[in-house]
């Protein structure tokens, strides 16, 4: 194969998934009527809020020549009601959520997806600027942005488990996290505290498939990680079981337990459940949930 049409293969694999993940967030978050949120505050007009290094996706008229001219790098000036109507999304993309245990079911990273670019939709729809903390993809209202959106939704990584990605998190702005949950516990927890200390309101969606809740193997069973690295093999998979599901219920209690203190909401969906009525808890988190 010629680079050339080696280029055109991979840019269509990359391109191949887009237009169908765009059409049903589409259809999906026209399921959800629209309310109240995403509407201006009083008291949030164009006060300065802080100066931050230009990213991509920036416009060039965003940029504050006179604050950049003193030094060597570009800034983009923001003001208070930018930040306040702006969300932040961190969605896993290890390996972990390539899971689904039946054929007929999703994988917990397609849903993950899908919920994100619904939400995305509806908060855009609703005058709300939304960006990807960790993608170099600022908040940005419009079509186009939920477009790049889209397309960065997609990327997976080659790490088994995923944790929080902290960076472009605006202070006092809000957040969406889309996980398992799976991984070390403690970045978990350093992610939402660190984030809680800059003033960031926040909403968490734990994502599991339903053989995650019910643990149903039994004999021998060998257990290997999405992304191969782990593996562990049983001749009586049912012994685990109650230890499985203890281990389980008690992350699921500190993660709500971590968004209590923080001050964050905490959701549990299973990919088994409706879209529809993941994207209804999820917007209405957003709409009345979390004061702005």
């Amino acid at each position: 194969m010629t680079d050339a049409a080696h280029l055109r293969a991979r840019s269509e694999a990359e391109a191949a998934p887009l237009p169908p993940l765009l059409a049903r967030a589409e259809h999906l978050a026209g399921t959800v009527l629209l309310g109240e949120h995403g509407r201006r505050r009083s008291g949030m007009g164009d006060d300065f809020w802080q100066y931050r290094p230009v990213m991509p996706g920036d416009a060039r008229r965003d940029i504050d020549w006179r604050r950049s001219a003193k030094s060597d790098a570009q800034f983009v000036r923001q003001r208070e009601w930018q930040i306040a109507q702006s969300v932040m999304i961190w969605l896993d993309d290890a390996a972990s959520m390539r899971f689904a245990s039946d054929d007929g079911l999703p994988q917990k990273a397609d849903r993950a997806r899908l919920l994100a670019l619904a939400v995305s939709i509806l908060l855009n729809r609703a005058g709300e600027r939304v960006g990807l903390t960790g993608h170099a993809l600022p908040p940005r209202r419009g079509e186009s942005q939920i477009v790049r959106l889209a397309q960065a939704l997609t990327q997976e990584s080659d790490a088994d488990y995923g944790s929080p990605d902290l960076r472009g998190l605006l202070s006092h702005g809000r957040a969406l996290f889309l996980s398992d949950f799976l991984g070390p516990m403690d970045k978990v927890r350093a992610a939402l505290t660190s984030a809680a200390d800059r003033g960031v309101q926040g909403v968490l969606l734990h994502v599991l498939d339903p053989a995650e809740e019910a643990f149903p193997y039994r004999g021998r069973t060998i257990f290997e990680s999405v992304g191969g690295s782990l593996a562990h093999e049983t001749l009586k998979a049912s012994d685990l079981r109650d230890r499985y599901l203890q281990r389980l219920a008690e992350r699921k209690d500190e993660l709500r337990s971590l968004c209590a203190a923080t001050g964050w909401q905490y959701g549990l969906h299973h990919t088994s459940d409706s879209a529809q009525s993941a994207l209804l808890w999820l917007y209405r988190a957003f709409d009345g949930g979390m004061s702005a």
